[in-house]
């Protein structure tokens, strides 16, 4: 009979802890870890600014229709399903940002079917703004004769107001983050052919899309001194934002501005129906003026009134 063998006793490992490893912190030069970046450490800076545009639940159909005209004009952004507009959207939105990798976001947010609310944010940690959109025309609306490449790269022009005051100059920045479209965009062309035009009139801001239009000779080539000729043709669409608070955080926070001449549609509504009731109540005062002017007064008796009678 051979010896048994003795079994040695195999040391068991001790486990690895089976966790989700952190994730690099995203910048828009590229991903950072550990402060350090993994994209390229070259000092020139690249834009790779990206917009989630989405409406509410709903939306009527001119906002829709502005909204899309919106998506047209930028060709770095991307669309998303509708969105609930409840109080708890400002979380939804920014996960929503984040899965789509995206760094702003346009959102249309429309209650009663009658007002629409426009918030630009740049997620996930603000700024962001909130604006009432009125005077909204869209392209199908204007059919005006003004056209121009999709997916080329805007001018942005602002008005000498934006200087003016802090919060202005903040509201331009925001503005030129989320339409200015990157150089190298791969959905983007290299061509400059037209202009947004965004100017400050009653505390209002004004959008146009203006066409560049230069003269071309039959080959196809600018004349001599055309350059000098150009004109600007309007595209479409147009539309006013009204400000009305900005947050320091991303779709909420601490409020940095406030519009103190901002009045809400529904008080302007209130107003108008108290003045058509007031009209009513006019009618009515005068109707009885006139019973109580009748009572007062009465006609004299007619001699002839029962001649005809027999």
């Amino acid at each position: 009979m051979g010896k048994k063998r003795k079994h040695e006793e195999a040391s068991e490992a001790p486990k690895k802890q089976e966790t989700a490893p952190m994730r690099s912190q995203r910048t828009l030069t590229g991903w950072k870890e550990e402060g350090i970046e993994t994209q390229n450490d070259s000092p020139v800076f690249r834009n790779k600014e990206k917009v989630l545009v989405t409406c509410s639940r709903r939306i009527t159909y001119r906002y829709r229709h502005l909204m899309l005209n919106v998506v047209s004009l930028l060709p770095h952004c991307k669309k998303d399903s509708k969105v609930e507009s409840k109080e708890s959207k400002g979380a939804t939105l920014n996960e929503l940002v984040e899965l789509k990798n995206c760094s702003s976001c346009l959102f249309f947010e429309c209650r009663k079917q009658k007002d629409l609310y426009l918030w630009m944010a740049k997620c996930p940690s603000g700024p962001s703004v909130k604006f009432l959109v009125n005077a909204v025309h869209t392209m199908e609306e204007l059919k005006l004769t003004g056209n121009h490449l999709k997916g080329s790269r805007p001018i942005l022009t602002f008005s000498t107001n934006f200087a003016k005051d802090p919060y202005w100059k903040l509201l331009k920045e925001i503005i030129v983050q989320i339409f200015g479209t990157p150089k190298d965009h791969r959905k983007a062309k290299p061509f400059h052919d037209h202009v947004f035009v965004f100017s400050i009139v009653d505390d209002h801001i004004w959008f146009r899309n203006y066409q560049i239009s230069v003269p071309h000779n039959e080959t196809d080539k600018v004349d001599r001194g055309g350059l000098d000729k150009m004109t600007l043709v309007e595209v479409g669409p147009r539309f006013c934002l009204n400000p009305i608070k900005i947050f320091a955080g991303s779709f909420g926070g601490p409020t940095l501005y406030e519009n103190p001449f901002y009045v809400s549609p529904n008080q302007i509504r209130a107003l108008e129906k108290r003045k058509k009731a007031g009209k009513y109540a006019k009618k009515v005062k005068a109707k009885t003026r006139r019973k109580m002017h009748e009572m007062s007064n009465p006609l004299e008796p007619d001699e002839f009134a029962d001649m005809w009678k027999e």
